[in-house]
């Protein structure tokens, strides 16, 4: 019973804002970690653009106590970061991190990560999350130097030490711990955490809800359709730590992952056979998802990108 109240309380009355710079005061962290279900926290970020007041802490920052150990979801976007986190697992447990898994090669992902290192604890990652750092890492540092100042101090650029293609799997304490790599979808090497025994996916950017999905330039929104359908939505996943905003259910982040990228398809497709160009696209209506933070970064920018990519598809 407490799980299904616990759900029903995620889809509706814990919504994130933008607007709030700093819900934890007394970290560098954005919000305190809490316990989603039993043994599984979460730290959850902002909803917003990485920012010297949110320290960069824009994404879910998770960790499952397992027993016989910790396991940490995404390193944290700097050294600090990364530190203030083990700082708050301490106070939760004695039990030692002992795996680090990136969700990707995104900067809020990986800088962290040479924290982690130094503790002597492995960093696993997707190949193509690696091979993102290896080739981007110095320009992902840069910028997160430029916006986070003296909180960037003891960053440096780390790769994972353990890659993987399809799936990483741990059995520790009392949890089997499936990392796997779905398919294409948001950014190169996105991968999910799937707690099969708790019906829970940790999904990093496969799935949003709270915030505006960003399109990137090789985001291929026809790919992470596909990857949804055939691989994401038949885990049938009772509860949802999405990459950015608050632990949900499945509806809400169909709702507000594949069903905008059916919709932004959509309207820029009708555009396309009326033989619009790429300055309308910017203007194709994205109403039905103003109120999600970072609308009004990246509506125009998504509409852009996917006409792009639908001209030639």
């Amino acid at each position: 019973m407490r799980f299904v109240l616990a759900a029903l309380l995620f889809a509706g009355t814990a919504q994130a804002s933008e607007d709030t710079a700093d819900k934890y005061p007394a970290s560098v962290l954005y919000n305190k970690p809490y316990e989603v279900i039993p043994g599984v926290f979460s730290a959850i970020g902002a909803t917003a653009p990485p920012t010297y007041e949110n320290s960069g802490h824009n994404n879910n920052l998770s960790f499952i106590v397992t027993g016989d150990g910790v396991v940490v979801i995404n390193g944290g976007a700097a050294y600090s970061l990364a530190k203030a986190l083990h700082d708050e697992i301490r106070a939760v447990t004695d039990q030692p991190v002992k795996l680090v898994f990136n969700e990707n090669g995104q900067g809020h992902a990986v800088l962290g990560n040479n924290y982690w290192t130094e503790q002597g604890i492995p960093v696993v990652a997707h190949q193509d999350a690696a091979d993102e750092v290896e080739e981007n890492g110095a320009s992902i540092l840069e910028g997160m130097k430029r916006y986070n100042r003296d909180k960037a101090e003891g960053t440096e650029v780390q790769g994972p030490t353990v890659t993987f293609e399809d799936e990483y799997i741990v059995d520790m304490g009392d949890f089997h711990i499936e990392a796997r790599y779905l398919g294409p979808a948001h950014s190169p090497g996105d991968i999910v955490i799937w707690l099969p025994d708790q019906s829970m996916v940790i999904s990093g950017d496969m799935a949003f809800h709270e915030r505006m999905l960003p399109i990137f330039a090789d985001t291929y929104t026809a790919d992470w359709l596909e990857t949804w359908d055939a691989e994401f939505e038949p885990l049938n996943a009772t509860y949802v730590i999405p990459g950015h905003g608050h632990p949900t259910n499945m509806a809400q982040v169909r709702r507000y992952t594949k069903d905008y990228l059916e919709y932004l398809r959509g309207k820029v497709g009708e555009l396309i056979e009326e033989g619009g160009g790429l300055a309308e696209a910017y203007y194709v209506d994205q109403s039905p998802y103003a109120h999600l933070d970072t609308f009004e970064e990246l509506a125009t920018k998504n509409a852009g990108r996917v006409f792009e990519q639908m001209e030639f598809e």
